[in-house]
């Protein structure tokens, strides 16, 4: 939906903002439309930041946060009905871990962009979620502007921009300017901190190692060129910093998969090297409670294995929320899963209880009507170097 084929205007008190007609009858507002302005991209970028969308973020440090909720992979232009089983769960706090949209094929007009992202806040359920959570976000390559896209995309700051706008990020924020949109934030009082690390997998990229094309297993070879990165060297020196941040819980958010190594589409196995200098550097820095959340596939699991830090990794994958597979499908190799979803639409839930003498946390995938389709529950103490007794590493 270009700007040029429909937009019309909501007017909110004096704010007006675009959208198509359709979108604007279910949000309830359609006596209050007017056509559309030449100016609507001034007007819609004023709106994304000063209206409603914008959830208050500020972090309560005297009260633990209980319950997350996660999410990935939504076609703004397809129904988006799991949002309503999603304000159920009464999230503490959400995680948008990429393609909240998909702008990545034939949308370098930046006018179709902000249209999809209008598409997405004009969806009843998640200006609603906007309301009632605090909401972090972090790209994938939905929102990037490539599919499977990486550093060698020069379009990405005029992507990036126009994400973080979205998203309410402030003007000065250093996401805006440094290479790459990686964040983290502390949730918590001492004892019961909880830690959410985004990393960001697409700015800094090298490109990925193509093999023989198989529908049902992917396109990409591991690659060991030592020169190849994930993350880039900036990235990779804050996130030493973060994990030596006092914590006692830390998600790491990466928008692809970081257990899972056996199927040929986009993980941090496509780049072997970079993925054992992330478990060789939880071991460094003696980073407790690391769990990594992800999404990408089109498909919920939970994958685990021994990656030499003294303790068990688990990886919890939700993908997505209306573009998931409906009818059955084999299950793709992975010989570190322990829980699968391999169809229906789903989204992730963690909740902490903190009430026990040893905390503990509940991993979750849920599906369309907010059922439980998977479930790990993890005393926290199995998460403590020592756990697992591994041989000494360089």
């Amino acid at each position: 939906m270009g700007f040029g084929k429909a937009p019309y205007l909501i007017k909110t008190g004096a704010l007006r903002y675009a959208v198509t007609a359709k979108d604007a009858a279910r949000a309830g507002r359609r006596e209050k439309m007017m056509p559309n302005p030449k100016r609507i991209c001034v007007v819609l970028a004023a709106f994304l930041l000063v209206c409603g969308f914008a959830a208050d973020a500020q972090k309560d440090a005297a009260q633990p946060l209980r319950r997350i909720v996660f999410g990935s992979c939504a076609d703004q232009n397809q129904p988006q009905p799991i949002w309503e089983a999603i304000l159920a769960v009464k999230p503490g706090l959400y995680l948008s871990i990429g393609d909240a949209v998909y702008v990545n094929q034939g949308t370098e007009d930046r006018a179709a962009r902000l249209a999809a992202y209008a598409r997405l806040g004009a969806v009843p359920g998640f200006a609603r979620l906007r309301r009632a959570a605090p909401m972090l976000a972090v790209w994938d390559d939905g929102e990037f502007g490539v599919n499977d896209g990486g550093a060698d995309f020069t379009a990405r700051d005029e992507f990036r921009a126009d994400f973080l706008d979205f998203f309410g990020e402030p003007k000065d924020s250093p996401r805006r300017t440094r290479a790459g949109m990686y964040d983290a934030q502390l949730y918590g009082p001492a004892g019961k901190r909880v830690q959410i690390i985004l990393l960001d997998t697409r700015y800094n990229r090298s490109p990925l190692k193509r093999g023989n094309f198989a529908p049902d297993t992917g396109r990409y070879v591991p690659d060991t060129d030592p020169a190849k990165t994930m993350l880039g060297e900036e990235q990779w020196k804050w996130l030493e910093e973060q994990l030596r941040v006092p914590a006692e819980i830390r998600f790491l958010v990466s928008s692809i998969q970081v257990i899972p190594e056996d199927h040929g589409w986009e993980k941090w196995a496509n780049l072997p090297l970079e993925r054992q200098r992330l478990f060789h550097l939880i071991r460094l820095t003696g980073a407790r409670g690391v769990l990594f959340l992800s999404g990408d596939r089109h498909l919920a699991e939970l994958s685990m294995m021994d990656g030499g830090v003294g303790y068990p990794l688990y990886d919890l994958t939700s993908s997505g929320l209306n573009v998931a597979r409906h009818n059955w499908r084999p299950y793709e190799a992975n010989r570190h899963r322990v829980g699968t979803l391999n169809w229906g639409d789903n989204f992730g839930v963690i909740e902490m209880d903190w009430e026990r003498a040893d905390p503990r946390i509940s991993l979750q995938i849920r599906d369309a009507d907010g059922e439980i389709a998977i479930q790990r529950k993890i005393p926290l103490s199995l998460l403590q170097p020592g756990v697992v007794r591994t041989p000494a590493q360089p």
